[in-house]
């Protein structure tokens, strides 16, 4: 089976942290025999961005042919219309692409063009797209974690690696403060009230991210929305303890785990939850197993399932 996967989330050196869980994605899909995977990048941008890539991708794919078309993000599908029209496109949606004021109701008008709309979680579809599940056909498609990159590592050298005082209280916000939707003025708060020094994801290497997780106390994951919520699995595959709001994939990743929270903000609440950890010279969960739920070699076969529903070809 051939697939041409259509993106603008992939890293650049100009942009580096830019979609490495489409990157992780692909990889594991690339592994998968007798699948043939084509990757066909835009750079994200304005609308004069995904016009040049309609227009490129048609030029680059007139005479190919692929079995499917699989689309990361809303405005990107516009563009992948332009080619294989005969091949049926399935775009996975990832958050921002649905619930952004402009962008959000032109990626719910271009759902409805395509052949298999695969929102990264349940909670995604119920709220971008009326009706998925019950009037439209959907798959959820979440994104996997790359458990060999994320993985529990020494936080005396974590930190040393990082130039932090090893006997720092660190909470990590997994983001960039930037992201108003992302709430780092919450995780702000929290680190005032806890006496503790917020990490974040601002300006940091992505080959850092490993260690950031590994260095912190705990993960504080603070957000109004979540499409999925692949940091809160990231710190799970480090056996970081992780305080999230209830929101995307979070409720399910983290039920019943010892020494993780998951509840809507309350400073008081979550500040109580977090004081053990950083009391602790090294606090642990029990969190990679289930962080191996979502391993991206198991959400691949998800996506391979939905291809081979798509072709109707044997699995």
């Amino acid at each position: 089976m051939r697939v041409l996967v259509v993106t603008n989330l992939w890293p650049s050196p100009e942009r580096p942290a830019n979609g490495g869980f489409v990157r992780d994605q692909v990889e594991a899909l690339e592994r998968i025999e007798g699948l043939d995977v084509e990757v066909f990048k835009i750079a994200p941008g304005g609308g004069a961005t995904y016009v040049r890539g309609a227009r490129n991708l048609k030029r680059r794919y007139r005479d190919e042919r692929f079995d499917v078309v699989h689309v990361h993000y809303g405005l990107t599908a516009w563009s992948a219309l332009t080619t294989q029209r005969k091949a049926p496109h399935l775009v996975t949606f990832h958050g921002t692409d649905l619930a952004h004021g402009v962008v959000g109701p032109m990626s719910r008008a271009v759902a409805r063009l395509t052949s298999l709309p695969a929102p990264v979680s349940k909670a995604l579809a119920k709220a971008g797209l009326p009706g998925a599940g019950a009037t439209r056909r959907v798959a959820i498609l979440p994104m996997g974690v790359n458990l060999d990159r994320f993985e529990r590592r020494d936080r005396a050298e974590a930190r040393e690696r990082l130039g932090l005082d090893p006997g720092g209280r660190y909470l990590l916000f997994p983001a960039d403060p930037a992201r108003p939707e992302k709430r780092h003025d919450r995780a702000a708060e929290l680190a005032r009230a806890a006496d503790a020094e917020l990490l974040t994801y601002g300006g940091v290497a992505p080959d850092a991210v490993p260690d950031l997780i590994n260095a912190a106390n705990a993960v504080v994951v603070t957000s109004d929305r979540e499409g999925f919520g692949l940091a809160a699995l990231e710190a799970l595959a480090c056996d970081v303890p992780v305080l999230s709001t209830d929101v995307g994939i979070a409720p399910l990743a983290l039920k019943e785990i010892d020494g993780t929270l998951c509840a809507p903000y309350d400073r008081v609440r979550w500040t109580t939850a977090a004081r053990p950890h950083l009391d602790s010279a090294d606090p642990r969960i029990e969190g990679r197993r289930r962080a191996a739920l979502f391993d991206r070699n198991r959400m691949a076969q998800r996506v391979f399932h939905a291809y081979a529903e798509l072709t109707k070809a044997p699995l």
